[in-house]
């Protein structure tokens, strides 16, 4: 039986009234579940509980659309096709990767649902109250970091716009300031305007964009895939994209397909990783699954299709490949292409900045301080501080990449595996939710001054090794002294393995995260029952069957 209690609200505050200046995170002012014992430095309206989660299979699976449907997914996606292989061997590395993707998704969004917290809350109950925030701050550098690099690709699009329509605009391209052309800056500063009114509006605003934004990409990607093909003869289309005549032998194939499926993984890990954040909405973890199932597996796969499909037929229709969809839009020259495919590709750029880069660093950095940075403060910062990271200027350099923002994505595996074994092998699934906003020391994760010492040293001794991996082979092989830069592609898992093996011996070691093993502890969120908030008493031998049932070692 699950004993649910009653919205609790702040002294003196009518219902329905707003408590803060902020907006719930999506929902009308109020739906935080604001305690009155909850601690102002701790807990904002955005931060808190929800009073309801709503979201439908749908909404993830439009999430996803999103997050897929971009340059960068185009791009990476056509580059597998590139790597050798035959379109088949590609199709199953795909669908093996996205796979991976899906299992480790459902694995970081259960916590949340079922406690209606965002990613940097949740990890209150495994880093301690304080120690939160360490995870938070890498996630939110890495994504204030590559919000810009999407915002300068959307301008791309946009610039294209411009020299169609406004010929006298190309005089702008002459005319440049801090690396950037004038028409740059213009075609920056529409998107970045456009990017934060739309955020400002809330998650809910957000929502209704991606639930139109990843049906309308795919509309006119199925009609450029038409026209293409039509134009190129069915019969000249080759799904084979490679320009190599190297036959694989086996043991060539296996560890190409493997590289395929890391590349596949590391790409979607930035989102997996805070998709709490979004999960949080579901009305029950069922439609959380259900979505990620069409928006993954099933969306990435024909998605990939159509990208091959359109790629193939750059080569006899332009007499080169071209996998950047907007170079292929340009090469269209027609008025109507170029406005359809431009502003098309606009969208599905801002779409996965929203969902990807903008929301993640607006909970973190909230979290950082809730009394002083609101959810919309946050995404300010995150927009704000993409303007002085010049992105255009280092995005073309790929070593500024690797050595800066692969430092900290090589931190992303450890994360995950400190996270997933906290929750599913160490507390059992069980989180005393109203204790993560509380800086009483006899609080159940104030632990030492505020932070777990076990997962503070497991996120160090994992994190090390997987950062020297993303950068030593490099800088070893860029000085010619010896070339094993392959293992970078694999820092992901090697990261997470060694995260989720550290925190589990530590924990066995020195048990410092409460199980609440009790049949009577109150407002303890049980991952193991059905319901949307899962209250209840759950006997421990069944703690592990939903990681089980993920498909993940128990």
């Amino acid at each position: 039986m699950n004993t649910h209690s009653s919205p609790e609200v702040a002294p003196g505050v009518p219902s329905g009234k707003p408590q803060d200046t902020v907006e719930a995170a999506g929902h009308p002012v109020g739906s935080g579940n604001m305690k009155p014992h909850y601690d102002e430095n701790l807990a904002n309206e955005d931060l808190a509980p929800l009073r309801e989660q709503k979201w439908s299979w749908y909404n993830i699976f439009a999430f996803w659309m999103s997050d897929v449907h971009s340059v960068g997914g185009y791009v990476t996606a056509g580059s597998l096709f590139a790597l050798g292989l035959a379109a088949w061997q590609v199709l199953v590395a795909l669908l093996v990767g996205i796979v991976i993707v899906q299992v480790f998704t459902n694995l970081v969004a259960k916590p949340s649902q079922k406690t209606g917290v965002p990613y940097p809350v949740v990890n209150r109950f495994l880093f301690g109250i304080k120690g939160a925030n360490v995870p938070a701050i890498i996630r939110g550098i890495i994504a204030i970091a590559w919000y810009g690099v999407q915002t300068f690709l959307a301008a791309q699009s946009l610039n294209i716009i411009f020299l169609k329509f406004i010929p006298g605009s190309a005089a702008l391209l002459d005319v440049g300031f801090l690396g950037l052309s004038a028409l740059g800056w213009i075609s920056y500063a529409i998107l970045w305007v456009a990017q934060v009114a739309l955020f400002w509006n809330g998650m809910e605003a957000i929502r209704r964009f991606i639930d139109w934004a990843g049906p309308a990409v795919y509309v006119v990607m199925i009609i450029l895939a038409v026209y293409l093909v039509s134009k190129a003869g069915i019969g000249n289309v080759s799904l084979d994209l490679s320009s190599s005549d190297h036959e694989f032998g086996l043991g060539e194939t296996i560890g190409t397909m493997a590289m395929a499926i890391s590349i596949v993984v590391a790409y979607f890990s930035g989102p997996m990783l805070n998709f709490g954040d979004f999960a949080r909405y579901g009305r029950d973890f069922k439609a959380v699954k259900r979505g990620n199932f069409w928006g993954l597996p099933v969306n990435f796969l024909f998605f990939s299709l159509l990208v091959v499909i359109t790629a193939s037929a750059t080569v006899p229709v332009f007499g080169q490949l071209i996998t950047d969809p907007i170079h292929t839009v340009e090469r269209i020259d027609t008025p109507v292409a170029i406005l359809l495919g431009g502003l098309t590709f606009v969208t599905a750029t801002v779409g996965i900045n929203i969902v990807a880069n903008f929301i993640s660093p607006a909970f973190d950095f909230s979290n950082v301080a809730p009394k002083k940075i609101s959810w919309r403060m946050g995404g300010m910062i995150a927009a704000v501080g993409s303007v002085f990271l010049l992105p255009w200027n280092w995005y073309s350099n790929d070593d500024a990449i690797h050595y800066s923002l692969g430092v900290l994505a090589a931190l992303i595996g450890p994360l995950f595996g400190i996270l997933i074994a906290g929750y599913y092998v160490v507390s059992k699934q069980r989180i005393k939710t109203d204790d993560m906003y509380t800086a009483s020391p006899t609080g159940a994760y104030w632990y030492k001054n505020g932070y777990n010492p076990n997962a503070i040293w497991a996120l160090v001794l994992a994190g090390v090794p997987t950062v020297a991996l993303a950068v030593f082979p490099k800088l070893l092989a860029d000085l010619g002294i010896v070339d094993f830069a392959w293992i970078g592609n694999y820092t992901w898992f090697i990261g997470c393995g060694l995260g989720f093996v550290l925190l589990v011996a530590f924990e066995r070691a020195n048990p410092r995260v409460p199980t609440f093993t009790d049949a009577g502890s109150p407002g303890v969120s049980y991952g193991t029952q059905d319901g949307r908030t899962g209250y209840d008493y759950v006997p421990a031998d069944h703690a592990d069957d939903e990681l089980a049932a993920a498909g993940a070692p128990r």
